[in-house]
C-alpha cells in the first residue's frame, strides 16, 4: 500500500514508518524542515514538504495516489485542538473525494478515558477525556463517520521507547543522580505500550480493510508509577512528587494526564488482529531494569 504518515518523525510516527517499510509498504511523510526530510529519508520514507498546520498546501496534491493515511501528529500546544480540526476539514473531503475509498487511521489515547484504577477500561467504556484533549473526541467521531473512507482509531496507552517518553525521562534522571519526578502520587497506575509494539498494531489495523472502529493498544494493563521509578533505578530511588497543578503550569494542561490512574485492556487488539506485543513488562520487569542500565 501507499501510505502517508503524519507525524512520521515523532516517537510513535517514526516507529510506524519503520514498521510499514519493513512490511513492504511504500511510505511517505510530511516534512516541514530539511532536517525532518533527512530523517525520513534515512529510514526509507519519501519526504513531502508541508506540515499539518497548512494542509491545503499539500493534501489535494498527494491524497489521490494514496491507499491510506496514518495520523499520528500532535503539536501538544494550546492550539492543538483547532490545528487538528482544521487538518480534518481539508483532509477528510480530499480523501473521500478519491475513487479508491482510502483508509484513515486516527490516533486517540488513553487520556480520552477517565481515571479507572480499579476497573479495566476497554473500547466499550464511555469516553471521559482529559479537558486538554476533549477536542479529540468529536474529531475521532468525524473520522469514523466520514463516508467515502474507511476510518479507524488506535488508542495508545502510555508509550515508552529507549530514548523517548516518560520512562526514558525517568532513566535519564537516574543516570544523572537526580530523584525521579512523579506527578501526583507514586500509586498512580500507568497502562504501557512500547512504540515498536504499537507500530505493529497500527500496521495490522491498516491491513485489515474490514475493520472500522476503535482499538486500544496496551501491553501492560497498569503499573504503579512508583514501581516504574524504582525499577528504572535498579532498586530503591529518591522520588520527587510533582503536584499536578505544577506539571500543568510547566508543560501545559495536557500534563495532568500523568496523574490519571488507569487500567486498560488490550483484548480486542489481540483477539481481532492477533497482535502479540513482544515488549510486555512482567511483574519483575527485567526489561525495564535492563533499559535503565543501558541509559
Amino acid at each position: 500500500m501507499r501510505v502517508l504518515v503524519l507525524g512520521g518523525t515523532g516517537a510513535i510516527g517514526g516507529a510506524i514508518v519503520r514498521n510499514l517499510i519493513a512490511a513492504g509498504h511504500a511510505v511517505s511523510g510530511l516534512a516541514r524542515s530539511p532536517e525532518a526530510a533527512e530523517r525520513l529519508m534515512e529510514i526509507g520514507a519519501e519526504p513531502i514538504a508541508g506540515d499539518i498546520g497548512n494542509p491545503r498546501l499539500w493534501a489535494g496534491a498527494v491524497v489521490g495516489d494514496l491507499d491510506a493515511v496514518v495520523h499520528a501528529a500532535c503539536s501538544f500546544t494550546d492550539a492543538m485542538g483547532p490545528l487538528d480540526s482544521s487538518l480534518l476539514d481539508t483532509l477528510l473531503p480530499a480523501l473521500a473525494g478519491t475513487s479508491r475509498r482510502p483508509s484513515l487511521i486516527y490516533t486517540g489515547g488513553c487520556w480520552l478515558w477517565g481515571p479507572s484504577p480499579d476497573k479495566t477500561i476497554d473500547e466499550e467504556t464511555t469516553l471521559d477525556p482529559l479537558p486538554a484533549f476533549a477536542w479529540m473526541v468529536p474529531n475521532l467521531r468525524r473520522v469514523l463517520a466520514e463516508p467515502g473512507i474507511r476510518g479507524a482509531v488506535v488508542h495508545p496507552a502510555m508509550v515508552h521507547a529507549e530514548r523517548t517518553g516518560p520512562l526514558a525521562a525517568m532513566a535519564e534522571r537516574v543516570r544523572k543522580g537526580q530523584p525521579v519526578q512523579v506527578v501526583g502520587s507514586p500509586d498512580v497506575m500507568w497502562p504501557l505500550v512500547h512504540a515498536d509494539d504499537l507500530a505493529e498494531l497500527y500496521r495490522l489495523v491498516l491491513e485489515d480493510a474490514a475493520f472500522t472502529g476503535q482499538v486500544i493498544g496496551v501491553a501492560d494493563n497498569g503499573v504503579p508509577v512508583g514501581t516504574l521509578a524504582r525499577l528504572m533505578a535498579g532498586g530503591e530511588t529518591a522520588i520527587e512528587l510533582v503536584p499536578e497543578d505544577h506539571a500543568a503550569r510547566e508543560r501545559g494542561d495536557w500534563a495532568r494526564g500523568f496523574a490519571r490512574s488507569q487500567r486498560m485492556s488490550g483484548a480486542l487488539a489481540r483477539d481481532r488482529f492477533g497482535w502479540t506485543p513482544a515488549r510486555c513488562l512482567d511483574p519483575g520487569m527485567p526489561d525495564l531494569d535492563s533499559a535503565a542500565k543501558r541509559s
